[in-house]
């Protein structure tokens, strides 16, 4: 139980302190901000994430160091500001009140056409500026994954991050780095551990103080929203104008966003986000890196969280697939207990998880990768970035001396109504040569395993055709001598 309580919540709004009180749960960050706070720089495109119009910026106390993280206003709720530092394209200037490095570039560039994407292009490159020196064209390109621009093109924008990349930041150059001692203490005073309720006429919203708190909160309203990043809630509310009273919001609590790496494994708490995520992820299993920087664009990276992704059950969620492949495990808690059970067991039908009322998410678990051990995660969607999954397949497959198989666990989202194990084309394989008659009739054997349905995003022989030849790709990808893992410097590294 939380020793202390409010019923407000406070953030800095540019250079101001807000405090409010008595709104919505479904109160979005850009609604208050164009129609509340008349900052009407910050546009609404999409209303769903996608296209980064709305792009702003929300630093966060990490311990002791401030973080500034692009953020989709869209489909973020007020609610989740609480102790942050909201900074919208009209604070990103100098101190003088000039162009900063980053707008100036733009002009200099001609990276701005009509201009209505230009605000949330600006907010992701100064993000971007403040935390990397030096980006490479890669990092530029992966930055801008969240911000379409219809009509300028985007090598005028790259060429303006490449130049702006020449200043550094500096008290004098940037408002952000001259308040950053006395954001911190700001910020610092306002995370009191404080419970706060918000009450509405649209329904009630909590923030509770801690982990423990979370557990005594749902469990005593098991009919509460649970909102961490919003990525998915959000379109709920802006889509769906579904009402999703009385909310618990969690991406505050510092007691989920633990990450622990060792020769054991990778644990990581479910509120941990793919950003945060994304370092010990891929030091321990590198075939994951080209997928991670496939989910989503920057914006929903930084706001989306692994039990997110793992909690919402969806048939077409990017990471339950890998991890199942792998073996994870999954944490689940009521009020003061804990159950751990198979990931792959989590998913019990569409829409239904083997979670009771008031159970949460706590924690993912997922094993080492043997040295010897063949893995591969694969996306198939109809862009390349920024896309939702028509297809992912997982594969883990090792042999044993004599080159025959000696375990295999294959995975595919987009398959059927959760993310779903092949064990017929395991059992193919198992005990086999890994040779391409024993990968084909496995490839045959997933017809057994899968229906698959059509969609918009891809027709039933599509998907099937698709997952076959992955397996194919699998095959043909481990030929030659096994990937080994140089784990131990990894592991140190992160």
């Amino acid at each position: 139980m939380a020793e202390t309580h409010r019923s407000f919540i406070r953030f800095l709004l540019n250079d101001q302190t807000v405090e409010i009180s008595g709104f919505a749960p479904d109160l979005t960050l850009l609604d208050w901000l164009r129609i509340d706070k008349r900052l009407t720089g910050t546009k609404e495109g999409c209303a769903e994430g996608d296209c980064g119009a709305c792009t702003v910026l929300v630093g966060r106390m990490d311990n002791g160091v401030l973080n500034y993280e692009s953020v989709n206003a869209c489909i973020r709720f007020v609610s989740s500001l609480d102790a942050t530092h909201v900074v919208t394209v009209e604070h990103l200037n100098r101190p003088d009140g000039a162009l900063s490095a980053v707008q100036q570039a733009m002009v200099d560039h001609h990276g701005s056409q009509c201009g209505f994407c230009t605000p949330g292009i600006v907010a992701s490159l100064h993000a971007l500026w403040l935390s990397d020196p030096e980006p490479t064209e890669a990092d530029i390109e992966r930055q801008l994954q969240g911000n379409l621009c219809r009509c300028t093109g985007y090598e005028p924008i790259v060429k303006a991050a490449v130049a702006a990349a020449k200043t550094i930041p500096s008290e004098d150059n940037d408002r952000l780095v001259k308040a950053y001692g006395e954001t911190i203490e700001t910020l610092t005073a306002f995370g009191d551990g404080a419970r706060v309720t918000i009450e509405s006429d649209r329904g009630v919203t909590y923030l509770p103080a801690d982990v423990d708190d979370l557990a005594e909160l749902y469990e005593a309203h098991p009919e509460a929203t649970i909102v961490a990043g919003s990525t998915d809630v959000g379109l709920w509310v802006t889509k769906h104008l579904r009402d999703i009273a009385p909310v618990i919001l969690i991406g505050h609590l510092d007691g989920l966003k633990q990450i622990s790496l060792d020769e054991n494994g990778l644990t990581l708490g479910a509120g941990v986000s793919y950003t945060a995520a994304r370092g010990a992820l891929v030091a321990a299993y590198p075939q994951m890196a080209e997928l991670w920087d496939r989910i989503g664009g920057e914006q929903v990276r930084n706001m989306g969280t692994i039990g997110g992704n793992i909690a919402n059950g969806s048939p077409i969620g990017d990471t339950p697939p890998p991890l199942i492949a792998l073996d994870a495990t999954v944490t689940l808690r009521k009020g003061s207990e804990r159950r751990t059970i198979p990931l792959e067991a989590f998913f019990i039908d569409y829409g239904k998880q083997d979670r009771a009322p008031g159970e949460f998410v706590e924690s993912v678990s997922v094993p080492a990768l043997a040295e010897d051990a063949f893995f591969a995660v694969y996306k198939i969607s109809k862009r390349r970035d920024e896309d939702i999954s028509a297809l992912c397949a997982a594969f883990r497959v090792t042999l044993d001396g004599e080159g025959r198989v000696a375990s295999a666990r294959i995975a595919f989202g987009g398959m059927a109504g959760t993310p779903k194990r092949a064990k017929a084309a395991e059992a193919a394989l198992l005990g086999q040569a890994w040779t391409w008659d024993t990968v084909s009739q496995a490839r045959e054997a997933l017809a057994s395993d899968y229906q698959p349905l059509s969609d918009w995003r891809a027709s039933a022989e599509y998907r099937m055709l698709s997952a076959q030849n992955l397996m194919i790709r699998f095959f043909l990808e481990t030929c030659g001598a096994p990937v080994r893992i140089a784990r131990r410097p990894a592991l140190e590294e992160a």
